[in-house]
């Protein structure tokens, strides 16, 4: 490439990559045409100027990633693969990030606790430990282009953390695979003239059933007779309520044990898709990510101009202040956060596994976490707009008309999109977007779960056949998800809901954190960023790292333990056994940790606990960039030098010397050679 220097040459005949150096080019330096859009600039070589390549073009596969200086450097990882480009590295994070909760949960922890001033620890919460940990995650899957578990050659004793992951990214694609399947259950079944939980008229419903639109012409019941007549029973049911319980759950009696499959369950193999790695998932995340926030703000556009729409907004915007020194505001803003971003599910650390190794993921972090922030607050004004109108026809407060978790989404939700002009319009494009919402994060988990499989095994019989493991894995996950379609599911969906993605995250990302910043340490880890990014961390993410986020984590479990208080449906408390169930579930996350720790310290090298406890924390010889190009410092190979003496029949101490020296500290003699 370019002019080789003829001593160079002499020495090493094959032209060597990347000797040169990136200069300032002159005027019109001799040397070839100039290159294409995108290829680096003339580089100074031994002999004279040139460019990298001979014809003056460069390949499409060394345009992206290379840094400034590494013009030859290859950062493309053919074996593995990578995202064609970061914007689709971005929208399938948003779509990750982004989803059921910001729509349902965090407009429900907002008028919990106290309306506006939720927003003030909220956004505490993210500075402080959510997007710290965004990025560590992030930077810990690019750094070494491994999923969840390959990346804990940093630490091999720590590996149950990747395996705790893989744990809750399962109990979570099940559960959010039978959401997924009601929300396709309200799509179909709101392709009607008139959706079918308007009124009371239908065989399902009870003598308790009120509904706000008058059966006989549609309008509006008089707000008088509706307030006389919520005063009048307090089994007061809405249509939606009873659809939700009668045809869609066919719920008899509150029994965590019952026989027979509905039809519900054939819903649960719509999601259910194979794709060949991360190649098919980019060709429909840029639709999945972007379509909610079309139908976000089309609702929003609609509900502001109902009437009560103002009600809600000022409701949500108002803070009571009394409740922002309780600790449970904390708490609750802090959890939604860690649930929120994904944080300790796996998914971000395979992600970012796929991306060039220069790429700049701190930026990505940045924006990926402020945009799911956003979009929870925007989703915010959507929903407190159409509780407001739903709690003026209804005479109440506006704290009485939405329930946390599915009953905001398949309860109030219906009801409020009946009192909508063309509602089965409205009712398809609302349940349209939760299965958009839903698909993006199962897409992530799903591919979590492959990758770890793929990276772990590592040969080329299973990267060839990375299809059929994926396929594997929705089976799976499909016939794990049938059981919650049945009568009982939904009181399975709330206990995996409740134990399973809980405080075991909490616990997960805590350890996460105290392994990579005290056990490798923290200095390591910032070279390590500082060698990718080619700068280190802003020191703002160093101190959250290694103080504030471990701290605040540590305060959400403590938090958890103290406020711990069994979980209910309605008015059906769970029995014993079922608490014990939700709490195995939350534990087999966590006792990955300590049994794969036992495992390695029985199984690695050492004659006394401390030294197989130093060898079995100390990264592995294969630990760093997974490219060779990359892998330069401290990780670049040492070459063994061996002395071969010629003369070994008369060997001497002095002439076992360091190369290029003799026994004196002189020039070698030559008689040694290497």
């Amino acid at each position: 490439w370019g002019v080789p220097d003829t001593s160079a040459s002499a020495l090493d005949p094959a032209p060597r990559v990347g000797v040169g150096t990136q200069e300032s080019c002159p005027p019109q330096p001799p040397g070839p045409a100039s290159p294409s859009p995108g290829c680096p600039p003339l580089l100074r070589w031994p002999g004279g100027w040139g460019h990298p390549f001979a014809n003056g073009t460069c390949p499409l596969s060394l345009q992206n990633g290379a840094v400034p200086g590494e013009a030859t450097k290859r950062d493309e990882n053919v074996k593995r693969g990578n995202w064609t480009n970061q914007i689709e590295f971005v929208l399938t994070s948003v779509g990750y990030a982004v989803g059921l909760g910001n729509v349902w949960r965090f407009p429900y922890l907002c008028y919990r606790n106290g309306g506006g001033a939720f927003m003030f620890p909220y956004f505490i919460m993210l500075v402080f430990c959510g997007i710290p940990l965004f990025f560590m995650e992030l930077s810990f899957g690019q750094f070494a282009s491994q999923g969840c578990l390959g990346v804990w050659r940093i630490s091999p004793m720590f590996k149950g953390v990747g395996y705790g992951m893989m744990v809750v990214s399962t109990y979570i694609g099940i559960y959010y695979n039978v959401v997924i399947c009601l929300a396709f259950y309200y799509f179909f079944s709101s392709m009607t003239r008139v959706l079918p939980w308007t009124y009371c008229t239908n065989p399902w419903n009870t003598p308790d059933c009120t509904g706000v639109l008058d059966a006989t012409n549609g309008s509006a019941a008089p707000l008088l007779n509706l307030t006389q007549l919520l005063n009048h029973t307090l089994k007061r049911t809405s249509p939606s309520e009873e659809y939700w319980r009668a045809p869609c759950l066919r719920e008899l009696r509150p029994r965590l044990c019952s026989p027979g499959c509905e039809p519900l369950a054939g819903c649960v193999g719509l999601p259910l898709c194979a794709r060949r790695g991360v190649c098919l998932s980019i060709q429909v995340v840029y639709f999945t990510a972007t379509f909610p926030y079309v139908v976000l703000t089309i609702l929003f556009v609609r509900g502001i101009t109902l009437e009560g729409a103002v009600t809600g907004i000022m409701y949500y915007l108002t803070p009571q202040w009394d409740k922002i020194l309780d600790a449970k505001v904390w708490g609750d803003a802090a959890s939604q956060i860690f649930y929120s971003l994904g944080c300790a599910w796996g998914g971000l650390i395979t992600m970012a596994s796929y991306n060039k190794f220069h790429n700049n993921c701190y930026r990505d972090s940045i924006i990926i976490s402020i945009t799911n922030c956003a979009t929870s607050v925007y989703a915010g004004f959507v929903i407190f707009s159409i509780l407001g109108f739903m709690a003026q026809h209804l005479g109440v407060d506006v704290s009485q008309v939405a329930d946390h978790g599915p009953g905001l989404a398949f309860v109030a939700y219906p009801e409020a999109l009946t009192l909508l002009p063309i509602s089965p319009l409205w009712s398809v494009l609302f349940f349209f977007m939760l299965i958009l919402l839903g698909l993006g994060t199962q897409f992530c988990l799903l591919e979590t779960l492959v990758t770890a499989i793929v990276d772990e095994v590592g040969n080329d019989w299973i990267i060839r056949r990375k299809t059929f493991v994926t396929l594997g894995m929705a089976m799976v996950g499909f016939l794990l998800g049938i059981p919650l379609t049945t009568q009982a599911g939904i009181y399975w969906l709330l206990l995996m809901d409740n134990y399973a993605a809980s405080f075991s995250l909490v616990i997960i990302s805590c350890i996460m954190c105290i392994s990579i910043m005290y056990i490798y340490g923290h200095q390591n880890y910032f070279k390590d960023i500082e060698m990718m990014l080619g700068f280190p961390p802003p020191v703002f993410f160093q101190i959250c790292w290694r103080f504030f986020s471990p701290t605040i984590i540590f305060f959400i479990l403590v938090f958890t333990v103290i406020q711990y208080r069994p979980i209910a449906y309605n008015t059906y408390v769970y029995p014993p056994w079922a608490i014990s169930i939700g709490f195995l579930m939350a534990l087999s996350s966590v006792l990955c940790i300590p049994l794969y720790a036992v495992y390695k310290l029985c199984r690695v090298e050492g004659d006394t606990l401390l030294q197989r406890l130093k060898n079995a924390t100390k990264p592995s010889q294969d630990w760093g960039p997974a490219l060779a190009e990359h892998r330069a410092g401290r990780y670049a190979p040492t070459p063994h030098l061996e002395v071969q003496l010629l003369n070994p029949e008369k060997p001497r101490s002095e002439d076992v010397a360091l190369p290029g020296q003799g026994s004196n500290g002189s020039a070698h003699s030559q008689d040694s050679r290497l």
